[in-house]
């Protein structure tokens, strides 16, 4: 359902306010901030006006190693899955891995995002033994996984050795979504067990998911919005999808920079205090992607410091 310009900027004043909407109200909102232009950028300035009141206009910079492109999952909406035989696959070294941090830091960052596929051969001892050198080196700096699902006996490995934040997008909080995008082997009971077990540890942890995959509808978006509220991450990575050669998915149409910059500022609204990334994703299809995110709420910006030579193949 379309909204009346008077009540859907009455809904976003309660949303800032602090108020919770049930998943049709909230899909109701969605649909008519995606319909009308002029809405949609009266969502963004309430999300950037909230975000300002309690962050000011700092923007926060992590630094992203991608360290293997290697992954034992067939997602089927990525570029790195296992079925994908024309990936140039790569693994950086444990050395390659802690001259990207100095990098980073001689740069000023003090947050490293190690982030790859689901690769076995990044065993937990030898992750345990790449973050103890980390945090050995940068003492002062946070590090950030993002290595996909794991037991919890696995996170809480990676914390004790000095991990303190992790990243795992849950992708679509509805479950007959979430099948459509994933094998069967892969399960969204299983993906929130890993983020509530992060939490539970005191990972400060990061939860996500695309906009406009294949089959997504407000209502899943209104779902994604209602987890996130539940979930209470600290952190929300959210991109448009972008279809990657020789996947299940490749020739689907991409998500909007206009849908996504939507549910960046509901998500705002959803969570005032998360730190929200204005991602790549958002600046391949816009060369102003990042900046339109930041207009829209987001406060993060995650400068790629994999090796140039590697970067081009780490492509979700």
């Amino acid at each position: 359902m379309i909204l009346s310009e008077p009540d859907f900027l009455h809904a976003v004043a309660e949303l800032a306010s602090g108020a919770s909407f049930d998943a049709p109200a909230l899909a109701s909102i969605i649909q008519t901030a995606r319909a009308d232009g002029a809405l949609r950028k009266a969502l963004c300035r309430a999300a950037s006006d909230l975000r300002d009141r309690l962050y000011g206009r700092r923007v926060f910079f992590r630094g992203l190693i991608e360290f293997s492109n290697y992954c034992a999952n067939d997602c089927y909406y990525c570029g790195i899955r296992a079925g994908n035989s024309t990936v140039n696959r790569y693994r950086l070294s444990p050395g390659e891995i802690l001259q990207s941090c100095k990098t980073g830091y001689d740069l000023g960052y003090r947050t490293f995002v190690l982030q790859s596929g689901e690769d076995p051969f990044f065993t937990d001892d030898l992750m345990v033994d790449i973050i103890r050198e980390v945090h050995s080196r940068f003492p002062d700096c946070a590090i950030t996984l993002s290595l996909g699902e794991k037991d919890r006996a696995s996170y809480q490995r990676f914390f004790d050795a000095g991990a303190n934040r992790y990243l795992l997008r849950h992708e679509s909080a509805t479950p007959e979504h979430y099948a459509l995008l994933h094998p069967a082997e892969l399960d969204l009971l299983n993906r929130k067990r890993c983020l509530y077990d992060l939490k539970e540890i005191g990972f400060q942890t990061g939860a996500g998911f695309m906009v406009g995959p294949p089959g997504q509808t407000a209502e899943h978006l209104a779902n994604d919005l209602i987890f996130l509220r539940e979930l209470q991450p600290h952190m929300v990575g959210i991109g448009p999808f972008i279809p990657a050669s020789n996947t299940p998915f490749a020739h689907e149409p991409a998500g909007t920079v206009e849908d996504t910059l939507v549910m960046v500022a509901l998500t705002r609204l959803t969570l005032p205090a998360a730190l929200i990334p204005a991602t790549t994703a958002l600046g391949s299809l816009d060369h102003k992607g990042r900046e339109k995110g930041l207009q829209a709420g987001a406060n993060v910006v995650m400068p790629n410091l994999t090796p140039t030579v590697n970067r081009k193949d780490y492509s979700l």
